[in-house]
């Protein structure tokens, strides 16, 4: 099975690439908390300056051109950038994961389908097998020759001594008798479904509170997976109808 062989492949590989992703989210937050020190000692450092640049007269009041310099806008903006590695990385690492649950998610399905074709050959090969008449087979009773049984061709007339004619003793056969092959069942047991059989495989539930019947095996009402929301059997979905109806 290539497909189970591949999503194997890929799910030994996560761990190493999700550890990569983790530990570059670490060094891009060491290096985020250094540029971010050095920013705020460096405009710490400048409006002191600007201040007693005020208060001796050397520094003429003027708010376009009391600014900082540029390296701490540089600086500003460098840690801008490592914010937004940082959030490109987060989001790469959660695609990566969403991409293996996905892929889990079709590799199920993938088994369910299998699953359910085997089920399905299965009971063909039992129902088969029950159809299929069995041949009866004659056994020679106690003192009767093969012989006996089967009359030779073209003898049937001939005469044996005392002028009397043979003839071939063929025991009347008898029907063989019908085989049952399917396995006892508890006759305590409850039945559900519209085949009238016990509790087997997956089944759903109808979710109108008087359904006769309640519970459904998937292939009798041709589901394939557990539906989402609400569902009604084929009996109770008609009676919805009418009162949506009203």
């Amino acid at each position: 099975m290539g497909f189970l062989e591949d999503f194997q492949a890929s799910v030994e590989a996560l761990p190493a690439m999700l550890h990569r992703n983790y530990s570059l989210m670490r060094e891009l937050d060491k290096s985020l908390q250094g540029v971010q020190t050095e920013n705020e000692q460096r405009c710490q450092q400048e409006i002191e300056d600007i201040k007693h640049g005020l208060e001796s007269g050397r520094i003429t009041y003027d708010p376009a051109k009391l600014k900082f310099s540029d390296e701490a806008i540089e600086e500003q903006k460098h840690c801008v950038r490592i914010a937004d590695e940082k959030v490109a990385l987060a989001s790469q690492t959660y695609d990566l994961v969403d991409a293996h649950i996905q892929q889990l998610d079709q590799f199920m399905r993938k088994l369910e389908d299998l699953r359910q074709e085997k089920e399905a050959a299965t009971t063909a090969a039992a129902t088969a097998a029950t159809s299929t008449p069995v041949a009866a087979t004659v056994v020679p009773s106690a003192g009767t020759s093969t012989a006996d049984i089967t009359p030779k061709s073209g003898r049937s007339g001939e005469r044996g001594r005392g002028g009397r004619k043979k003839t071939a003793k063929v025991p009347t056969e008898q029907p063989a008798p019908a085989i049952d092959l399917e396995l006892p069942v508890d006759p305590n047991e409850p039945t559900y479904c519209l085949c009238n059989q016990v509790s087997y495989g997956e089944m759903v539930a109808c979710d109108n509170s008087d359904c006769k019947i309640e519970w459904f095996h998937f292939g009798c009402v041709g589901l394939r997976e557990q539906p989402k929301g609400k569902w009604y059997c084929p009996s109770c979905i008609g009676f919805q109808k009418k009162r949506k109806g009203k």
